[in-house]
């Protein structure tokens, strides 16, 4: 993230602050498609989450549901390098989809090995 408020401020683009934690539907419009493919994939993370049942282990309950976040966030990524022009949010999507990724396997990892425990 500091990588990405750096190139804001050299780029003289202004960094707007924004809840991470809110998904809600706004009523801003994309172009060409590109604000539905966003919302599918809030909406496929939410529909994967909801099947998740808490196992009282908040250590697997926190992985089971970063998955599917995770996941999203790379859906969302791939869709901001289809759509978007903007060279900052490019690399930003980019960054994400190999940063997810790879926290992904990490968290599949840890899975499997608790498993074999």
């Amino acid at each position: 993230m500091a990588v990405l408020l750096a190139l804001l401020a050299a780029d003289g683009l202004p960094a707007q602050q924004q809840d991470h934690h809110e998904h809600g539907h706004d009523s801003m419009g994309g172009g060409k498609g590109d604000w539905s493919e966003l919302m599918s994939s809030m909406d496929t993370m939410h529909a994967d989450m909801d099947l998740i049942k808490p196992s009282g282990d908040s250590d697997l309950d926190f992985v089971k549901l970063m998955l599917p976040h995770h996941q999203a966030a790379i859906d969302m990524a791939k869709t901001e390098l289809m759509h978007g022009n903007d060279p900052v949010m490019r690399r930003m999507a980019q960054e994400i989809i190999t940063d997810q990724q790879s926290e992904i396997e990490l968290m599949k990892l840890w899975e499997k090995e608790r498993e074999q425990k």
